[in-house]
Parts: C-alpha cells; structure tokens; sequence
C-alpha cells in the first residue's frame, strides 16, 4: 500500500495491532499502544492515520469495570434475571448504569446511557475481560471523547504525529440480525460527512445524505481485530477523513427529529 493511498483509488488499508498485552485498571494504555504501532507494519504513522481503539481495553485501564461480588441486585433484577435465566447482579449493574430503560423483554434490556446512546444492556459486558471472567463486567468509559483525547495526544508525544482516535464498541442494529462496531468517542477528525447539497454521480443534488465516517472507520477496524484475536486496536490507513475537533455527541440524533424514541 502506498503511503499516499486515497480512496479514489479504491484501497484503504486496516492493520491490526498485536501483542498488546493484557490491559488491567491502571495500565498505561497509550504506552501499550504505541509500543505496538513501533513493533507493527504500521511504523511509521503517517498523518493520514486513523487510530481505533476497542472500548474494551479503554474501559479497562481507566477502571471502568465492577466486580459482580459485590453488587447486591434489587428485586426487579432478581424477578427479571429468573425468568430469563439471566445474571442478576448484571441485570442490576445495567439499571445503574441507565438514564432511561428503553425496552426489558424477552430477557433483552434496551437503555440509554448517560453518553446519549440507546444500546443493548447500556454497553456493560462480561466478555474479553480478562482472567476475572465470570464475576467482573465493564462499563462504558465516562467521556469516550476525553479518553480519544488522551489518547491522542500521548501517542502524538511519543510517535511525533498527530492522528486521529476513534473509541469503538460493537452495537446491535434494529432490524437486523448480527452486531457491528461504531465510534463511541473520537478525537482529532469530524465524526461526519455532510454530502447534502452535493451532486451524485449523475448530477443530482442529494439532499439527505450524510455519511457516519466514524462509525465505518470502526466497522472496518473491527473486521481486522476480530473478537477472539487478542487484538484490541487497528490503525486505519487511507481513509482521508476530514481533520477538526469533532465529537461523538455530532452523532446523536435529537429527541425532536428521533422517529423512533
């Protein structure tokens, strides 16, 4: 792949990065990652990157993670995980967690998070936890935004270049059977493409597109790092995003213009 490859050609290239080792609270997590860009086919960045971030490993080293041992599930937890052969103490956990329960049937919770997004069990997981698998869930970062940020500037300091950072997670999709990553957080590019008022290929001017970069970017990443690889990040090259200090809030629907709220 070229340095200076770009879409119109057709080639976006997405690495992997492995070796990263197992992320604990406290971890110095953009060490790790650079430590790992340095050691990849990735080095150099080049300014054109994108770099993608599992919350996974975000959350884990900011200590956004609970210990099931010591959550004590209210009573409509514990009736609601009977009935649906669930983990009461994850059930609890996902009320705290929720500014609004959305939907809770069929042994699926639906909230809305404090971030704004509208996601199955309000981003807890119990998976790719590491060795307290089983009594130790995640939660989503408090700012995904913040911690891109941080990110990114740490990685800037040490690798000498300034690239973007996306914060994915994998989010269900009405409708549709199977789950795909989004951005949750970014920092240093604009989560959206405005193509409104542009002409198409045949010179009509589209009035309603608007592309979610950010959340394609994520997708992309995710096919390279699988879920079982042990590889948490993946830097994007090629994709020309639009530079800017976006966030991921540019990506929420309003109440006012949701049809589905």
């Amino acid at each position: 792949m070229p340095a200076d490859a770009d879409p119109s050609n057709g080639h976006i290239e997405v690495i992997a990065l492995a070796g990263i080792p197992e992320v604990e609270p406290g971890s110095d997590l953009p060490e790790l990652l650079c430590d790992a860009i340095g050691a990849s086919t990735a080095a150099p960045l080049l300014g054109s990157d994108v770099l993608v971030v599992t919350q996974k490993i975000v959350s884990k080293a900011e200590g956004a993670v609970v210990d099931l041992r010591t959550v004590e599930p209210r009573p409509e937890a514990r009736d609601y995980a009977r009935r649906f052969d669930r983990d009461a103490r994850q059930i609890e956990v996902v009320l705290r967690e929720a500014r609004r329960v959305v939907r809770m049937e069929n042994g699926v919770l639906i909230t809305e998070t404090p971030h704004g997004f509208v996601c199955a069990n309000g981003g807890v997981d119990a998976s790719n936890v590491g060795p307290g698998s089983g009594s130790i869930v995640t939660l989503l970062p408090s700012d995904p935004d913040a911690s891109a940020r941080r990110i990114r500037e740490r990685v800037g300091e040490r690798l000498g270049v300034d690239v973007p950072v996306i914060v994915s997670d994998s989010f269900g999709r009405p409708w549709r059977f199977g789950i795909m990553d989004v951005a949750i957080g970014l920092s240093g590019m604009i989560p959206l493409e405005d193509l409104r008022g542009v002409p198409d290929h045949d010179g009509r001017i589209m009035r309603s597109t608007v592309r979610a970069v950010a959340d394609e970017l994520a997708s992309a990443a995710e096919l390279a790092f699988g879920k079982t690889t042990g590889r948490p990040a993946a830097i994007i090259r090629g994709s020309r995003v639009t530079r800017g200090e976006g966030s991921i809030r540019d990506v929420l629907m309003p109440a006012e213009t949701d049809l589905f709220r």
